[in-house]
């Protein structure tokens, strides 16, 4: 017999993410990435605050946001990226909403999540505790009546990267 799948939270935020975005290119509706314009020289993970770049591979755009400010997606809608405000590719509308990802790692991290019926928290001491990525995530979603609405959403996100 099967041990059943557990998911621990690894204490992950948005901004573990927002490293590399996947996005629809304005210019030719394709897949687009938005990544720091230069890696840190310690090979560390950039700032946030770092300037980005926009780069599309389909259609060759190519743009460069201005570094210092970003805004990250928290409302309703369609989801966007927090440095160009471009729609993200990793979305699909369901009948509860929209599910969102900034990339596959992130997609990843939802799919696991949500497939899991034994979901093992943050302790109650940690300051992060109300702040992790899993810990955030709509009602709709850590519901386990949704669970195979939610995971064929996450599937049909993941049919677009092929």
């Amino acid at each position: 017999m099967l041990a059943p799948q557990r998911f621990r939270d690894a204490r992950q935020t948005k901004y573990h993410f927002i490293d590399h975005v996947l996005v629809r290119c304005p210019k030719c509706a394709g897949i687009a990435h938005v990544a720091p314009v230069a890696p840190t020289a310690d090979g560390s993970a950039p700032s946030v605050f770092a300037r980005r770049r926009l780069v599309c591979r389909a259609c060759g755009l190519s743009r460069d946001a201005a570094g210092g400010g970003f805004r990250l997606f928290g409302g309703r809608g369609e989801a966007t990226d927090p440095y160009f405000g471009l729609p993200l590719w990793l979305q699909a509308e369901t009948r509860h909403g929209w599910l969102w990802a900034y990339n596959p790692e992130h997609l990843e991290l939802l799919r696991q999540f949500v497939r899991a019926p034994l979901r093992e928290r943050t302790p109650w001491d940690a300051r992060v505790k109300k702040m992790t990525v899993v810990a955030r995530l709509p009602s709709w979603i850590k519901s386990a009546k949704n669970r195979g609405e939610v995971l064929r959403a996450i599937d049909r996100i993941r049919s677009t990267l092929a």
